[in-house]
């Protein structure tokens, strides 16, 4: 059956935190999930490795920059999904764990990467004590989580951190028009409300965390170093197709 790849407001919910459609199930998705995200960017002319390998390869740096050696810290992906991301971070990391809100789809992470801990979470408090943590990441997550939930969401990075422990929030850049269209494309993006990058900043602070990282990313489709040397220049520009923002606990 043809998609219906129609753009509308209600699927993008940009800004408007009522939601008129129902909460997306990704346990409908974890076998065609590859193929759905690269049928909404196939415009672009990469597929989603592209721009996970990106956000990867930030991840890496940043942990090397502030911890030096992976060998000992403990990392945690929030909302993993079926694990796209740890594949790039595994033979790095060690320590990394996971979790995320469906069962199916924690079963397919755990399928993909046996190397990885994999667990469930209700969505509200993170299945971890204080304080356990060196660096915590959610890599396109927080525009599935409801807008109510955003600050609580924040709080609980915070707290599952060690003191000078490291998070880091990957979103949509919802200022880029290429962006909007490949969200409105997406099946499963129907529920989601693109987080802006002062919003982020602003429930980073408010969770008590100080910001001291923040970039605007993937201007150009290309893999060449020469364009990812380009884009770290553009970083304060507000038009790459996706931006994050880490703050230290």
């Amino acid at each position: 059956m043809k998609k219906d790849h129609n753009i509308t407001k209600q699927q993008i919910n940009i800004d408007n935190p009522a939601k008129t459609d129902s909460q997306v199930s990704f346990d409908d998705y974890v076998e065609t999930y590859r193929t759905e995200i690269d049928d909404s960017i196939g415009f672009i002319g990469q597929d989603v490795d592209f721009f996970i390998e990106i956000k990867a390869e930030l991840l890496l740096k940043l942990a090397r920059k502030n911890f030096g050696s992976l060998d000992k810290i403990k990392v945690l992906d929030i909302g993993s999904g079926v694990g796209l991301v740890d594949r790039f971070l595994k033979s790095e990391i060690k320590q990394l764990y996971g979790v995320d809100v469906e069962e199916g789809v924690v079963q397919k992470a755990k399928v993909n990467n046996p190397e990885v801990n994999y667990q469930m979470y209700d969505g509200e408090k993170l299945p971890f004590d204080d304080n356990t943590f060196d660096l915590c990441f959610a890599i396109n997550v927080m525009h599935h989580v409801p807008p109510g939930m955003w600050e609580n969401f924040s709080k609980e990075m915070y707290r599952v951190l060690k003191p000078g422990g490291i998070a880091a929030v990957f979103e949509h850049n919802p200022w880029n028009p290429l962006t909007r269209v490949a969200v409105a494309r997406c099946e499963f993006d129907r529920d989601a409300v693109l987080l802006n990058h002062p919003k982020i900043k602003s429930l980073f602070k408010s969770a008590g965390f100080k910001v001291f990282d923040d970039s605007f990313i993937v201007f150009f489709p290309f893999q060449a170093k020469l364009f990812r040397s380009i884009e770290t220049a553009l970083g304060w520009l507000p038009l790459g197709a996706q931006h994050y923002v880490t703050g230290r606990k």
